[in-house]
C-alpha cells in the first residue's frame, strides 16, 4: 500500500489489520511525504502514532511526522535511512508479518521505558514468536541439528589490577552465543559488577567477535516460561547496561545478532574497520532477543533499529559510527577516529 499524507490523515491506513481467517494484511505502508498543509500534518501525525502497520515515510518530511513514522527513506536525522530499498522492507514484512508487527510494537513501547523493563517486554515478545508459526517454518525448514559440542573454556578472564579482560572464546563457531559461552560471560561480568573498583574490556577471539545465537541451539528451551526467565535473569544485557559506565567492547569482524545487541549496551563501543553489524532475527520469524530492541535504539534510535532488523542487511562500521552505533573506529594510520556521543551511548538521553 502506497498513500499520500493526506491519506494517511484520513485513515487510510487504518482499516482492519487481520483478516477473517487471521491473516494479517498489509502490515507495511508506504507513505510518500510531499508537501502537505501544516493541519493535514498534524493529523496524519497523530494518526501515525495510533496505527497498527509498520509505516514507511519516502522523502523529507515534517519532523513530528518523520518522528511518529516507523522509518523513513530520505535526508535527516536519526529516523532516517538515506537510501533504503523499499522493495525489499515489503518483502521482509510480507514474509514474516507477525514478527515485523511485533518488532514495530516492541520497539515503540519499550522507548521510554527503563533498561530492565524494557528487556521484560522484549522477552515476552521473543517467547510470544517461539510459539509461532513463523518461527515453526523457519526451524522445520533448518531441519534437526546435534548439539553444539562442549568446550573447556568458552570465555577467557584475566585481571590486571582494576582491569578485567574478557574474551569470548569460541573461535570455531565464531564465538556463537550459546548456552556455555553465555553462562560464562555473565560469571564473569558478576564478578565485575560486585567490585565498583574494576573496569572491563570484552574482546572475541578468532575471526568474528560474535556471530549470534548458537543457531544449533534455537528451540531447545524445555518452555517458553523458562526461556523468558533465562534470557533476562540469565542473560548478559542487563548486567552490561548495569557496568556501562566501566566496560568497552572492542569488536571485529561479522557481529551478528547478540554480536551488537550486547555491545551496543557498553559505555563504549571500539570497531575494527573490518567489523559488520546485523540483525536477522526477523528472518527466522523472531525479533532480536539478547536486547536489540533496547540498546540499539538507546545509540540510533528506534526507526534505524526497525531498518537493521526488518530487512537484516549488514551496516558497515563507518555506517556504524556515523549513526553513533560504536564510538570509535581506528584509521588507516592506527589513530582512533573518536565520535563524539553524548554518554558514550548515541543519543542524548531524554
Amino acid at each position: 500500500m502506497h498513500i499520500s499524507i493526506a491519506d494517511l490523515a484520513g485513515g487510510a491506513a487504518d482499516p482492519p489489520l487481520l483478516g477473517a481467517d487471521g491473516a494479517v494484511r498489509d502490515p507495511l505502508v508506504v507513505v510518500d511525504l510531499a508537501p502537505a498543509a501544516p493541519e493535514v500534518v498534524e493529523r496524519a501525525a497523530r494518526r501515525a502514532r495510533k496505527c497498527d502497520r509498520i509505516l514507511v515515510g519516502v522523502g523529507q518530511g515534517d519532523p513530528e511526522l518523520t518522528r511518529s513514522l516507523d522509518l523513513t527513506v530520505g535526508p535527516g536525522g536519526c529516523e532516517t535511512v538515506a537510501a533504503a530499498d523499499l522493495g525489499g522492507l515489503r518483502e521482509a514484512a510480507a514474509r514474516n508479518p507477525q514478527a515485523s508487527l511485533m518488532l514495530r510494537d516492541v520497539l515503540r513501547a519499550t522507548e521510554g521505558l527503563p533498561v530492565d523493563a524494557a528487556l521484560d517486554v522484549e522477552s515476552y515478545a521473543y517467547s510470544t514468536l517461539l510459539g509461532g508459526a513463523e518461527f515453526v517454518r523457519w526451524l522445520s525448514a533448518r531441519g534437526p541439528r546435534p548439539l553444539p559440542p562442549e568446550s573447556g573454556e568458552p570465555v577467557l578472564v584475566a585481571r590486571d589490577g582494576d582491569r578485567l579482560s574478557v574474551t569470548l572464546n569460541r573461535p570455531e563457531r565464531r564465538n556463537a552465543f550459546g548456552r556455555e559461552l553465555r553462562d560464562a560471560l555473565v560469571d564473569a561480568l558478576t564478578v565485575a559488577a560486585a567490585d565498583e573498583e574494576v573496569t572491563v574490556v570484552l574482546r572475541g577471539a578468532g575471526p568474528a567477535f560474535c556471530s549470534g545465537g548458537d543457531l544449533d541451539e534455537f528451540g531447545t528451551a524445555p518452555d517458553l516460561a523458562t526461556a523468558h526467565l533465562v534470557r533476562t535473569r540469565g542473560g548478559a544485557g542487563r548486567l552490561i547496561d548495569r557496568l556501562s559506565g566501566r566496560i568497552e567492547v572492542r569488536v571485529h569482524g561479522p557481529c551478528v545478532g547478540a554480536g551488537i545487541e550486547l555491545p551496543a549496551f557498553a559505555g563504549r563501543v571500539a570497531a575494527r574497520p573490518d567489523a559488520t553489524f546485523r540483525l536477522p532475527e526477523v528472518s527466522m520469524g523472531l525479533i532480536p532477543g539478547a536486547g536489540g530492541t533496547v540498546g540499539i535504539p538507546r545509540r540510533i534510535g528506534r526507526w534505524r533499529t526497525l531498518y537493521m532488523a526488518l530487512t537484516g542487511v549488514p551496516v558497515d562500521a563507518g555506517t556504524a559510527l556515523a549513526w553513533g552505533l560504536v564510538d570509535e573506529v581506528p584509521t588507516g594510520d592506527g589513530l582512533p577516529d573518536a565520535a563524539e556521543r553524548p554518554n558514550g551511548r548515541g543519543l542524548p538521553r531524554p
